[in-house]
């Protein structure tokens, strides 16, 4: 019987936002491990060693990116930036690049609070949104839209947490 392993993966995590401490249950590794597993499963050839670098910033540094790169004032909760496209070839040995995200924790505190969700719910829920971003999910239209909710609703249950589009 063949053995399957689950893909390796390379997180580098940058702490540059001004919060005392990061949400109770925080587990980044976790969290985008199972959505790459869950869109492996959803999108065959996704299950690669891949890097991802997640860089938790405060508003100041989330409004300039925001600006920069989506032409909008203030900070938005979650940036993705994709690596090369999953056709580009990964030289043997070497890690595929999956891509940024940042995450503004200031602005996920705040939406958590102002949607009765835990900080860490908040949190889990916009990385593994953000992650589903670097692998090529939008919501640009009704139909992808509903396909990357469903994704991240069932990935987040396999985590325990409760479906963040069901509105209290």
């Amino acid at each position: 019987m063949a053995v399957t392993r689950a893909p390796a993966l390379e997180l580098d995590i940058q702490l540059a936002a001004d919060v005392p401490v990061l949400p109770d249950g925080a587990d980044f590794p976790a969290w985008i491990r199972d959505t790459l597993n869950a869109a492996a499963g959803d999108r065959e050839a996704l299950a690669v060693d891949g890097a991802i670098s997640l860089r938790l910033v405060g508003l100041e540094e989330g409004a300039g990116l925001n600006a920069t790169w989506r032409h909008k004032q203030g900070a938005t909760n979650v940036l993705a930036f994709p690596g090369p496209h999953p056709g580009v070839a990964v030289p043997e040995g070497m890690a595929r690049e999956y891509g940024d995200l940042v995450i503004c924790l200031p602005v996920v505190l705040r939406e958590a609070a102002e949607q009765g969700k835990t900080p860490g719910d908040h949190l889990a829920h916009l990385v593994v949104h953000g992650t589903l971003h670097l692998l090529g999910y939008t919501h640009d239209d009704a139909a992808d839209t509903a396909r990357m909710e469903t994704l991240e609703t069932r990935i987040l249950a396999g985590l325990g947490i409760a479906d963040p589009y069901v509105t209290k």
